[in-house]
């Protein structure tokens, strides 16, 4: 029961809910992913099993790939649009013009502030402990590394985005900054991470489908590796 299990998460649930219902579907000792995704995100949630966990750290670097929607015109509180919306904004009408060289701006090692709503602690507190209780929140800017940045289509202000980059990169971060280039606001939808270090959608399987078909998918690794 040592192994890799990659599901195609559902939005919705946390990550750490993924966790425990698989962990209680296949009754395993432990079970541990290899990078969060938000609640309302799906796509590639990397699961170790068991003693697999050992190689947690290892499995959590990598290249990752999102795909999303910029929704351009509004700000939220959370940057996406599970959130209240704080500002809202005329989006300009040459915006996939204004785009084209926006976007380049953020290729290659930039500093990002994380979103308010999100993990990262301030004064040893989970930032997004804090701005639920109201409190304004500010994180400092940290590097992250962003190898592509791409407009795959629009529709008005809907803006089909793809990302890829190395982990600590948050698209809700990235789609407000953009917003705020634009003048408009923004933030983000439909997030999908569609690649995982060397895991991608074409590995993982449904939630609902891992009672049934868990043991057919596990990707074993030699033992030695979880020594």
């Amino acid at each position: 029961m040592d192994g890799i299990l990659i599901i195609d998460k559902p939005a919705g649930p946390t990550s750490h809910d993924v966790v425990q219902m698989v962990k209680r579907a296949i009754g395993a000792r432990k079970v541990g992913h290899t990078g969060t995704l938000d609640p309302a995100a799906t796509g590639v949630l990397t699961l170790c099993i068991n003693n697999a966990t050992k190689m947690a750290s290892e499995l959590s670097g990598g290249e990752k790939v999102y795909e999303f929607t910029l929704v351009l015109g509004a700000q939220t509180d959370t940057d996406d649009d599970a959130g209240t919306v704080m500002h809202e904004g005329v989006v300009p009408e040459d915006c996939r013009a204004q785009l084209d060289s926006i976007v380049s701006n953020y290729v290659g090692s930039i500093e990002q502030t994380p979103p308010a709503y999100s993990a990262r602690k301030k004064n040893g507190v989970r930032s997004y402990k804090q701005a639920r209780k109201g409190k304004e929140v500010e994180l400092e800017p940290r590097p992250v590394l962003i190898h592509e940045l791409s407009v795959l289509g629009s529709e008005g202000g809907r803006i089909a985005m793809r990302l890829r980059c190395e982990k600590g990169t948050y698209v809700r971060a990235l789609c407000r900054d953009i917003g705020r280039d634009l003048g408009c606001g923004g933030h983000a939808a439909n997030i999908r991470r569609v690649k995982n270090g060397q895991y991608t959608v074409d590995d993982a399987i449904a939630l609902e489908d891992v009672p049934a078909r868990w043991r057919d998918v596990l990707i074993l690794k030699n033992s030695s590796n979880y020594i």
